[in-house]
């Protein structure tokens, strides 16, 4: 018999998904141990188990999941092919309703007045210390998107405003946040995307301590820093707002030791029965869980607590590295919300991280 981490590893499930259709009746396994509570299949069910995978891939409802594993299991092929080809004509025409509905939208994009133009078009000159900039450029920079289908995200948004310099990168699964104090500037509120090139070279620049002068003029961005400079053009697409995207719902706060914790995590169990993919890379999952006396553990394939968050791991551990603090908060929110790590000294810099789902 098939233990349930053995399962996971060969049928493309994990863990909590085989424990979620045990519970949903979907995939029941042969034998439960009834000491432990720890499930056991049968070798014929690892075929079920790849078949299960393959359809929630798909996106075939559970009800019809039910039916296909009781026909494939009683070679009931009429039955199979007709759940298939149901399935089949439901992505069809969901599809191309959502075609319809993406039409419209871009139409209504094309019509509406951009609010961000004059952001994006605006002339700022002001001086910034060269050891914020650096920070700030520093603290961000592992966050920034490489997608060319995304190029608006292929850059580090500089946001001026008032004596303020917010930096922003996100990449869709995380987004890194730091400020830097400004002067001279004071005029209305202007936003440029810095390209990542020229974002490594203004980084190459910032290694005195004396404050170096930003000017964005137009497309147009240039930074000074004694008589050296280095300049180019911004990206030329508009940058989400963020400001729409920090706001989280209160979670636990917890103080970690960032050696320590960086220890748990890279010497820690990792869902290796959940290797997921993004961008057709894989990743590890790391399960993250605030105990009672508050302190955070690495979670082992143990059963899953309803208030567990997971992430990508080696995201966490960038994230970890850019916060640069010897001390850091993170906040856990429901599974679903974003895991925050924050500064307890620098509130303005900090980043998040999308939690992936450990039920399929």
């Amino acid at each position: 018999m098939r233990s349930i981490g053995e399962m996971a590893r060969d049928g493309g499930l994990s863990v909590s998904a085989l424990r979620f259709y045990d519970r949903a009746g979907v995939l029941v396994p042969a034998w439960v141990d009834p000491v432990s509570g720890y499930r056991w299949y049968e070798p014929e069910q690892l075929e079920e188990a790849r078949l299960l995978a393959r359809l929630r891939r798909a996106g075939m409802p559970l009800a019809d999941i039910r039916l296909v594993l009781a026909g494939w299991a009683g070679a009931d092929a009429d039955l199979v092919r007709g759940l298939l080809q149901a399935h089949l004509r439901r992505l069809e025409l969901g599809l191309s309703d959502a075609r319809g509905e993406f039409s419209t939208l871009r139409a209504l994009l094309d019509r509406r007045e951009n609010p961000m133009t004059s952001l994006n078009t605006a002339t700022a000159r002001l001086s910034v210390p060269a050891p914020e900039l650096a920070a700030a450029l520093d603290a961000v920079r592992f966050a920034a998107g490489t997608d060319p289908e995304l190029p608006m995200l292929g850059g580090i948004l500089f946001d001026i405003e008032g004596e303020g310099l917010h930096l922003v990168t996100t990449d869709r699964y995380r987004m890194a946040v730091a400020q830097a104090r400004t002067t001279g500037h004071g005029g209305l509120r202007t936003q440029v995307v810095v390209p990542l090139p020229l974002a490594d070279a203004m980084r190459a620049l910032l290694t005195g301590e004396e404050p170096v002068q930003l000017t964005v003029d137009g497309d147009r961005v240039t930074l000074e820093t004694g008589d050296r400079q280095t300049a180019g053009q911004n990206v030329g697409h508009e940058f989400p707002d963020y400001r729409r995207l920090v706001h989280l719902p209160a979670g636990r706060r917890a103080h970690v030791d960032t050696a320590t914790f960086r220890k748990a995590l890279e010497t820690g169990p990792v869902r290796a029965s959940e290797t997921r993919k993004k961008d057709g890379e894989a990743f590890d999952l790391s399960v993250l869980r605030v105990t009672e006396n508050g302190t955070v553990i690495v979670c082992d394939d143990g059963d899953d607590d309803p208030h567990d968050v997971a992430v990508n791991r080696a995201f966490l551990l960038d994230a970890l590295t850019a916060a640069a603090r010897d001390e850091l908060v993170l906040e856990l929110g429901a599974p679903t919300a974003p895991l925050a790590i924050r500064r307890p000294d620098d509130t303005d810099t900090f980043s998040i991280l999308m939690p992936v789902r450990l039920e399929d």
